[in-house]
């Protein structure tokens, strides 16, 4: 019997870690404000969100200009930096 709880426990342990390392293994960062994210692997960005959503671009400049392009009125793009993050 004891063998037994030995192995049930053994069993919930693996299958726990295993579910859980899928949560921590996803990634974390978020999305910029109009749904695009930087791409630091490949390099450029890439929309996961919104009107551009699946393509990819080699500079925030050039994502947010076809933003303009699709929804002229709604996008900011005076703002060439990222706002400084507070500690």
């Amino acid at each position: 019997m004891p063998f037994r709880r030995y192995l049930l426990w053994l069993t919930i342990t693996i299958i726990s870690v295993c579910a859980w390392s899928v949560f921590l293994y996803a990634y974390s960062g978020g999305l910029a404000p109009y749904g695009y994210r930087n791409d630091r692997k490949a390099g450029g960005f890439h929309c996961h969100r919104g009107p551009l959503a699946g393509q990819s671009f080699a500079t925030k400049d050039e994502t947010l200009r076809k933003l303009q392009a699709e929804k002229p009125g709604d996008i900011d793009t005076s703002k060439k930096t990222n706002p400084p993050k507070t500690p």
